[in-house]
């Protein structure tokens, strides 16, 4: 049985018609759902930052390389819901389409309960080995433990918006986004300021916003009428479509991951700067996460559109996916990096009225935050590899030139020049030489494939 070809209101085509207008439809949604969603994590620091003091917004911050490295090896799982989903949509497979969605749902529910024992466990002992300050260290395991309770909501969350991006729906992640957006700014300043919770009071807001918008995703799908439809009573494991989520999306998740260690040795160096050089991280680093986000959104369109067509046999349209997607991620990046360090001391602001935090995240946006630009190239190209069914490829060279070179870096050159000013500069080095092997890989895999077929 096929798909019906006529795509609905909130699906889109992505193998016929003009590309740079489809993409850019497609991207603008995804870019403000990134953004929102980073808004989450953006109020904590800043409420905590505001109204808790500076040990607070360092214990939120340096939270967040660690826990990104107990997440990353499931939301990568959500890459490969997108690259099947948009594989199937593409060739009108509604069978496979359908094992696929409801074997991914599993995972998340699955994923997230796992989520919850690692986070609780491993949340002590793993802020001790960081170096994590002893002042911070109590308030940085609290906020932890209490926002991977909510790790069963986020991936849901997640799997389901890789379904709907897959077929060409950005609009409705983004609108519940929102919804759950406005509900933690609220929750945020009332457990904060009015009922002094703290960090506990952040996390709890983040937790409960995170449940309303898995609960508002999942409602989507259950009463969709399409072939991605989610119907409870199929709920189940399929085993060659667990195993082909894994091919592709283990490596994406390994890869972030181990990318994460490697943030995870800068944030122990950045921690024995002391407390204040980390609150200045902290605040820089949130500021950059916007313009990453709105850099990957680009990556998520290069994957979608990338797998469609590759779904659909359009392999003429490829190349130019992938050309249009760098140019779009290049400006956006730039236009953004420029503006987020010429801003710096007004964004900085808003974290914190301290002069050193100030100076210390200007410092960062300086050396990072200006060229990551490079970083969404790198990210993109892996875009157009992994859409094409390459995982591993791009999960090796990215290891080895990006995390790989960095841990090189800091127990070398690092060590001979120890500042923050070298430690920083491994970031924008290690994405220069990651992108161009991914270039080079693109254009090998491209080869084997027809060039015709539009």
């Amino acid at each position: 049985m096929e798909l019906r070809k006529k795509t609905g209101t909130y699906e889109m085509d992505m193998c016929n018609g003009p590309l740079m207008i489809k993409i850019i439809v497609f991207a603008i949604p995804l870019i403000l759902s990134g953004l929102l969603q980073l808004l989450f994590n953006a109020a904590d620091i800043i409420v905590v930052g505001r109204f808790a003091g500076s040990e607070s917004l360092a214990a939120v911050g340096s939270t967040s390389a660690l826990i990104n490295l107990l997440v990353n090896v499931f939301i990568g799982l959500s890459v490969g819901t997108n690259v099947l989903v948009a594989r199937y949509y593409g060739a009108h497979q509604q069978r496979d389409l359908e094992e696929t969605v409801h074997t991914a749902m599993v995972m998340a529910g699955a994923g997230g309960i796992i989520l919850i024992l690692l986070g609780v466990i491993l949340a002590d002992p793993m802020l001790e080995l960081m170096g994590t300050p002893e002042d911070v260290l109590p308030l940085s395991a609290l906020y932890m433990k209490i926002f991977f309770v909510g790790m069963p909501a986020n991936l849901i969350y997640n799997f389901g918006s890789a379904v709907l991006r897959a077929v060409g729906d950005t609009r409705r992640p983004l609108y519940f986004l929102l919804t759950a957006g406005v509900i933690n700014v609220v929750l945020n300043l009332f457990f904060v300021i009015a009922l002094s919770m703290g960090v506990a009071g952040v996390a709890l807001a983040t937790v409960i916003s995170q449940c309303i918008s898995a609960i508002l995703i999942v409602r989507c799908l259950v009463k969709c009428d399409a072939g991605y439809r989610l119907d409870p009573r199929k709920l189940r494991i399929v085993k060659n479509k667990l195993q082909s989520i894994l091919k592709i999306g283990l490596p994406a998740g390994l890869q972030g991951a181990i990318f994460s260690i490697s943030n995870v040795l800068i944030q122990s160096s950045v921690n024995s700067f002391g407390s204040i050089a980390m609150a200045g991280n902290t605040a820089a680093q949130n500021i950059e996460g916007f313009v990453y986000a709105a850099m990957n959104a680009v990556y998520q369109t290069n994957l979608s559109f990338t797998s469609q067509n590759f779904g659909g046999r359009k392999y003429g349209r490829i190349n130019l996916i992938m050309l249009v997607c760098v140019a779009v991620v290049s400006v956006v990046g730039f236009a953004l990096g420029i503006g987020a360090y010429a801003m710096g001391n007004a964004f900085l602001g808003i974290y914190s009225s301290d002069p050193q935090v100030l100076a210390y995240g200007l410092r960062r946006l300086a050396i990072i935050g200006v060229p990551y630009f490079i970083c969404g190239i790198m990210d993109t190209l892996v875009g157009s590899i992994r859409g094409l069914g390459y995982s591993i490829l791009p999960m090796c060279v990215s290891l080895a030139g990006a995390c790989g070179f960095r841990v090189i870096w800091i127990f070398t050159i690092f060590q001979w020049s120890r500042s923050l000013t070298t430690l920083y500069l491994s970031y924008p080095v290690s994405w220069t030489i990651t992108a161009l092997c991914h270039a080079v890989c693109f254009c090998l895999i491209r080869k084997k494939l027809p060039k015709e077929n539009w």
